[in-house]
């Protein structure tokens, strides 16, 4: 039997940690959760969460020393990581949300949502939405189109082209809820909080 890979959840002060590390308790691998940069040395998988306010994650990764050990982790030694819901945009070169730079990995911004009838589609966008999916990306094998993952947020990216996107979602309007760059993938969504679907993602995660 193969060792079971070492998956480092990142604690950046953000929230939903322990659900992200229960879930992913569920796959054939090991995870733990870090908050230093010598912690995440030696993991084979980044798993980056997150729930809040996205100029105050930034300022966190930056004050728990993160910010450059996710670059040479990720842009430099190829170690893949997954973003959920915050942590994926996260991943983005700019947010409305606070007017500051993100990571910059995936080429996009990330924008609050422009709702015309907000009685039918409130924000914070909270409950299962479908996602559609785009290509054949290794996260979603396994996984229906049209398959249902559980969404809480009020931002979501927006990109000059759909070259990253993996997976988009309508509410009111279409916007991307996946994305993948080589060895960074993203989700809006939380598999975490979506059941069997949510966990034949991370299996799929793991299994890269």
């Amino acid at each position: 039997m193969s060792t079971p890979q070492k998956i480092a959840i990142v604690n950046y002060g953000m929230g939903n940690i322990h659900t992200v590390y229960k879930k992913i308790q569920q796959t054939n691998s090991a995870p733990t959760i870090v908050s230093t940069a010598e912690e995440l040395l030696n993991a084979d998988k980044i798993v980056l969460p997150g729930v809040g306010h996205f100029a105050k994650a930034m300022e966190n990764l930056q004050r728990n020393g993160l910010l450059d050990a996710l670059n040479d982790l990720v842009l430099h030694k190829k170690k893949p990581v997954l973003g959920i819901c915050l942590g994926m945009q996260l991943m983005s070169k700019f947010s409305e949300e606070g007017d500051v730079e993100g990571l910059g990995w995936i080429d996009a911004k990330v924008m609050r949502f422009q709702i015309k009838d907000q009685l039918t589609h409130k924000i914070p966008q909270t409950g299962w939405n479908s996602i559609q999916k785009h290509g054949d990306s290794p996260l979603l094998k396994k996984i229906d189109d049209n398959a249902e993952f559980y969404f809480l947020h009020s931002y979501h990216y927006h990109a000059p082209s759909y070259t990253n996107v993996i997976a988009s979602t309508v509410f009111e309007y279409e916007y991307i809820s996946a994305v993948q760059k080589e060895n960074i993938f993203g989700t809006q969504f939380h598999p975490e909080k979506s059941h069997d679907t949510g966990l034949q993602l991370l299996n799929n995660f793991i299994a890269l």
